[in-house]
């Protein structure tokens, strides 16, 4: 068996609410962004800034609506406005249809990416 790491969710464009370096870690995501792309709590996520070059790994739980937070180390790589990508992988031989969606400043999804399949 071959695995390989897919892409399986993506939250595109969102905007960081805040920025806590006192908290333990981690980052904050509105519980129901979370749940439409199939992301779980205490999941691996990728952060990847859009308008300058942090790129962190770190584990994902589920906030308030709008929410999008950069805890403990984390808060010292983005500051509250940044645009950031959130992005889960799967370690997977099966295909995946990710599930991908695009947010406005509000962080709303404005739209659904198309699904295209990765071969795993």
């Amino acid at each position: 068996m071959l695995l390989k790491q897919l892409l399986k969710s993506k939250i595109h464009q969102a905007r960081v609410t805040y920025a806590n370096p006192e908290y333990v870690g981690s980052i904050e995501v509105d519980g129901d962004l979370l749940r439409r792309v199939g992301i779980e709590d205490g999941e691996l996520v990728h952060v990847w800034a859009v308008d300058h070059t942090s790129r962190i790994q770190t584990y994902a739980f589920s906030g308030p609506s709008g929410v999008i937070g950069l805890n403990g180390g984390a808060a010292h790589f983005f500051k509250p406005g940044d645009r950031v990508v959130i992005a889960a992988f799967a370690l997977t031989d099966e295909k995946i249809d990710p599930k991908m969606v695009i947010l406005d400043e509000e962080n709303r999804v404005v739209r659904e990416l198309e699904p295209f399949t990765v071969l795993g």
